[in-house]
């Protein structure tokens, strides 16, 4: 399996022709089909994909992992420039979603819902564990062991008149499996990436983890690149994540520099960062 990162916030050093930006996208070959997870926040990841010789009308299916523009804008390039494949997301209630900070941000950080209906036909919603193609799942049901990320303050959900911290039931996990082992996709882990592995975990026990794609969701303020609880805290999710069976991690995007850094000092050659135009077999 090869997995390329179409986007993420950085660039491959030797990549300057490619465009970075603030969200993710990841091409994956699977044996004979073509996932795509999550469209990063523009149609960069397609123009990207072209100069990477991707295909993206070739795409199977497309997974979103959650409902954040970062991760679903490009959505209405692929469905209009890819007739064949099918979208999943996870099934949650109606919501529009925010992001806020001093006093004075106030973000829409949603999906745009009106294509979502204007492709309705398109649109699979999955709220239960589902295998979306042979070996390839979703899993929906991400128990909470562990404290969520601390960046999650700064992010809500409006329904109506209604606003409330984002309780993240729109974030969902893809897992594909293999011989030799799991490999597991995360998006942004805003229900914590330790609740992510343990969940995984627990609905494959019998499997290693080969490698997990996908943001820990540790950095505070993106503009003014904070982090997100302390270095400890930082450090701790690191020494928790040893102990579970994960060969690898590739990871991006709202890790955040300065946690990615203090989690490489914890995890070693186990952690790398994922940047776009990067590639690598699983």
């Amino acid at each position: 399996m090869r997995i390329t990162a179409l986007v993420e916030n950085t660039r491959s050093e030797d990549r300057k022709d490619l465009t970075a930006e603030h969200g993710l996208s990841l091409h994956i070959n699977h044996e004979d089909k073509q996932i795509l997870f999550d469209t990063g926040a523009t149609d960069a990841f397609s123009h990207n994909a072209e100069k990477l010789g991707i295909d993206i009308k070739q795409v199977d299916i497309t997974v979103i992992s959650h409902h954040h523009f970062d991760h679903g804008g490009g959505l209405n390039h692929l469905l209009k420039s890819n007739q064949k494949t099918k979208i999943y997301l996870r099934q949650c209630e109606e919501k529009e979603y925010y992001f806020k900070a001093l006093g004075f941000i106030n973000k829409f950080v949603g999906l745009d819902r009106s294509k979502l209906k204007e492709y309705a036909d398109r649109i699979n919603y999955v709220n239960t564990f589902t295998e979306i193609l042979p070996s390839v799942f979703i899993l929906t049901e991400i128990i909470k062991s562990y404290p969520l990320p601390k960046g999650n303050q700064h992010l809500f959900a409006r329904k109506g008149t209604n606003c409330e911290l984002d309780s993240f039931d729109h974030e969902l996990i893809m897992v594909i499996r293999e011989k030799d082992g799991l490999i597991a996709f995360t998006g942004c882990s805003h229900n914590g990436i330790l609740n992510m592995i343990d969940s995984v975990v627990r609905q494959f026990p019998n499997d290693r983890i080969k490698a997990v794609f996908g943001g820990f969701h540790l950095i505070g303020l993106p503009i003014l690149n904070t982090m997100a609880g302390s270095k400890k805290e930082v450090q701790n999710i690191g020494k928790e994540i040893r102990k579970y069976p994960v060969d690898k991690l590739y990871t991006g995007h709202c890790t955040g520099m300065k946690a990615y850094q203090i989690s490489k000092g914890v995890l070693g050659n186990k952690l790398a960062y994922f940047p776009t135009g990067s590639s690598v077999e699983v």
